[in-house]
């Protein structure tokens, strides 16, 4: 075990000395790759008009989400219907994106609990 850790501590170590090393010419060259979406100058005038612009547009595509939401429940409910004709494939696939979501739910109450499995901090 305690070699397990040296090596761990020596892999950190060489991660840590690589980010050092090129973390520098990374950021350099994602903002010059993405230049055209900095704004220059960065007001807090050009922050209110951007987060407004991402508000309206937001709102503005509630009717499309709204018409897809839709559509994707009268599938839902013309599987259900048919549900003799589904096959075993499907059905699988249904059952393992329910087990995801089940899975992601208990990994959510795990992080809000502060990571124990056994309940809240009292």
């Amino acid at each position: 075990m305690a070699s397990k850790l040296v090596q761990l501590q020596s892999k950190a170590c060489q991660a840590s000395k690589f980010v050092s090393k090129h973390g520098g010419s990374y950021y350099k060259q994602l903002l010059e790759q993405n230049k055209q979406y900095i704004q220059d100058p960065p007001t807090v005038e050009k922050c209110n008009l951007l987060s407004k612009q991402l508000l309206y547009t937001r709102l503005a595509s509630i009717p499309v989400r709204y018409e897809a939401f839709w559509k994707e429940l009268d599938y839902a409910k013309h599987l259900w219907k048919h549900r003799q004709e589904l096959k075993v494939e499907d059905a699988g696939i249904a059952a393992l994106f329910g087990l995801e979501c089940f899975a992601w739910y208990c990994a959510g109450e795990i992080v809000g609990r502060g990571f124990t499995f056994t309940g809240y901090y009292v």
